[in-house]
């Protein structure tokens, strides 16, 4: 399994938002992508998973070309901004409409996805009443609970305690053993240096190897 960039472009407005991309990426490895917010991070995942057409070059999962072959990664969880959860629905009923999507997991895998993120899935308080550190635990929970192929963290740790960054560590490294692709993305290298197998500084949608 692999994820493979060949030079990708893409250009918003006649701003240069991803220019010349080559990636080759591995399952069972931690990719780190830090960077300023604004250069490029967020799109670069959004055209790697398929939520974003590219101008030029190719996304390739497992051989299949995206938007030609394949619509958009066929398993991935996402960790993004304005990730669509309900605000009047309980953790666990948010994660059982997500659920019926895909139809690959039953209320035991919700409820367990729901505990290693710190929640309580008994829990009736709304998304909307939830703080921010809870609303993060939440969302990353919805893209682990299906043991997706391919994570995708865009700022994880974003408005997480002490607590829930060990935590939250310790889940993508667990998600790594398991065989999955991971990629994260911060503005703080020190946030995933130490997990990453590799690490990339992206400036000005351009990709380069970290040191």
């Amino acid at each position: 399994m692999n994820l493979v960039a060949r030079h990708v472009n893409k250009k918003i407005k006649n701003c240069i938002i991803l220019h010349d991309v080559n990636l080759e990426l591995e399952k069972g490895k931690i990719y780190a992508f830090v960077g300023e917010n604004g250069s490029g991070k967020s799109m670069l995942l959004r055209a790697l998973s398929g939520m974003m057409k590219i101008d030029c070059g190719e996304v390739i999962y497992n051989n299949k070309v995206i938007h030609k072959d394949i619509v958009s990664l066929p398993s991935v969880g996402i960790v993004m901004e304005n990730i669509g959860l309900y605000p009047n629905l309980s953790s666990f009923k948010n994660l059982s409409v997500l659920s019926k999507i895909n139809k690959t997991i039953g209320k035991k895998e919700i409820m367990e996805s729901i505990k290693r993120v710190g929640l309580d899935p008994i829990d009736q308080l709304p998304f909307d009443k939830f703080s921010l550190g809870m609303k993060q635990r939440l969302i990353i929970a919805q893209a682990i609970m299906e043991r997706p192929e391919v994570i995708m963290l865009d700022e994880p740790t974003n408005t997480l305690d002490d607590q829930g960054v060990s935590l939250i560590r310790q889940i993508i490294l667990e998600e790594k053993a398991r065989g999955a692709l991971i990629l994260i993305t911060s503005h703080i290298s020190e946030d995933i240096r130490l997990l990453a197998d590799q690490f990339f500084t992206v400036n000005n949608g351009c990709i380069e190897n970290g040191v």
